[in-house]
């Protein structure tokens, strides 16, 4: 008796549903993300197309929106694999309405309105909000390196610049001497009227690579004047010089080479920032620095926490590279409850219990700090620094994959990563939608963009937000 299998019939035609959205299941990501964007303000965006005329209809802005803010969401920030998606993806084609624009369109869409694109992020942040998943009890604060887009073996130190500065410049003259005496010599061979004006390509490569050279070296040359100036050591007499190490990337110069989040080699990065709520996970403030160090990220971070939310944290805690005396006292003055070690808290090592009693007057703000975190409560809260931030990166990083920038300058960087973080956050929403967790009022979330026509949110049981 032979065996019985299910059909295969690979060639067999059949009609596809008449609605593409079930094509997916009614609680897909793709149809709450539709449905959010809907809400949100996207004037900004349309406003660029209202008076533009020219060539043929651009795509629909709040699809391209909503395409992004989905493809961050799963995890693929490239233009070239998200336009692939629209073709092979089934949830890509039902956001997209089976529109595919190419990759160029996606990119140039992402350039051009990135700042607004950007701006998203506390729009969402609002709507975690006002469903209750950000509460500001605790917030922690912690920094991650991800990978620029440039190659660490296209920089190169002052040092290395000088040297080449003036070997290059000795190759140009040389050259220029060689190619005016061939013009001389071919001017009393064939007559004066030849153009010669072409430069030969062994001369302008070398022109062209002592003028990057130069500019690079200016650059560090500010930057080492701006940083005297800030610590208050510049000298009256004689210019201030830069490191013989300091350097400079040619392919994206406000990248710098920094110790790998492991620290276990050097990477061309940039530090990205996230301050994580303790209800959810969610981040209620991102930003992008090209400082290695996270020494003086404490402050503002806090201070970005209070723009995008509307208030200031009850607590918040950060490791050791964050500590400054300035930053622990001015974040107390605000009325926030600090949690930042002074030095490294050894893994592993039980600091024995805070004495009792009366603080001794006199301690510094360090050694305050050093007896704060030895008390229950101390270690209860700055425990939470594990529990939040390092768990977020993860996700970004490993779950979804994000371990490189794809646009460059520390400007569109901040804008990329803050898109990162909106995908992060609509995914806490949604999961807690599917919970049935976030079952409260009506968020509040201003003007509709002009033009947004979405999805009815009664096609599918009302609002997001109700649970």
């Amino acid at each position: 008796m032979s065996k019985t299998f299910r059909p295969y019939q690979p060639d067999q035609g059949f009609l596809m549903p008449v609605s593409m959205r079930d094509w997916l299941p009614d609680d897909h990501l793709v149809f709450f993300l539709s449905e959010v964007v809907d809400q949100l303000d996207l004037s900004v965006i349309m406003r660029r197309y209202t008076r533009e005329e020219r060539g043929y209809p651009p795509y629909h802005p709040v699809m391209m929106v909503k395409v992004l803010l989905y493809a961050y969401c799963v995890g693929i920030p490239s233009s070239r694999k998200i336009a692939k998606r629209l073709e092979e993806d089934v949830a890509f084609r039902i956001l997209a309405a089976n529109n595919t624009p190419d990759f160029r369109t996606i990119s140039d869409f992402r350039q051009d309105h990135l700042r607004a694109l950007a701006g998203l992020f506390v729009q969402v942040l609002r709507v975690c909000q006002e469903a209750g998943l950000v509460k500001l009890g605790h917030v922690s604060l912690d920094g991650t390196k991800v990978k620029a887009n440039a190659s660490k073996h296209k920089a190169m130190s002052y040092g290395r610049m000088k040297k080449d500065e003036d070997r290059l410049e000795r190759e140009v003259k040389e050259l220029l001497k060689r190619a005016q005496e061939v013009d001389e010599e071919e001017d009393r061979e064939y007559g004066s009227d030849k153009r010669g004006d072409e430069l030969p390509r062994e001369l302008a490569f070398r022109e062209s690579r002592l003028k990057k050279i130069r500019e690079a070296m200016e650059a560090l040359e500010e930057e080492a004047r701006q940083e005297a100036e800030e610590s208050g050591s510049r000298k009256q007499k004689g210019p201030v010089v830069p490191d013989d190490k300091a350097q400079r990337n040619f392919t994206d110069p406000e990248s710098h080479i920094m110790p790998s989040s492991g620290g276990r080699h050097f990477i061309q990065a940039y530090n990205a920032q996230a301050a994580v709520d303790s209800a959810n996970q969610v981040i209620v403030a991102a930003a992008v620095t090209n400082e290695p160090s996270d020494n003086r990220q404490a402050e503002p971070m806090m201070q970005v926490v209070q723009a995008n939310t509307g208030q200031m944290p009850r607590q918040m805690s950060a490791d050791a590279g964050y500590f400054s005396r300035a930053a622990v006292e001015n974040l107390t003055k605000l009325g926030i409850d600090v949690y930042m070690p002074p030095g490294q808290m050894r893994h592993g090592y039980f600091e024995p219990p805070a004495p009792r009693g009366r603080i001794p007057r006199g301690l510094s703000t360090a050694d305050r700090m050093r007896r704060k975190l030895r008390t229950k409560k101390g270690r209860r809260c700055y425990a939470l620094r594990k529990e939040l931030p390092e768990p977020v990166f993860g996700q970004i990083k490993q779950g979804r994959g994000f371990r490189q920038f794809s646009l460059r300058g520390l400007d569109k960087v901040t804008g990329e990563w803050q898109l990162i973080c909106t995908g992060h956050n609509l995914l806490k929403l949604y999961r807690a939608r599917q919970r049935g967790s976030a079952g409260v009022q009506e968020p509040a979330l201003g003007t509709r963009s002009p033009g947004n026509r979405g999805t009815d949110n009664r096609a599918y049981g009302g609002p997001f937000w109700a649970a």
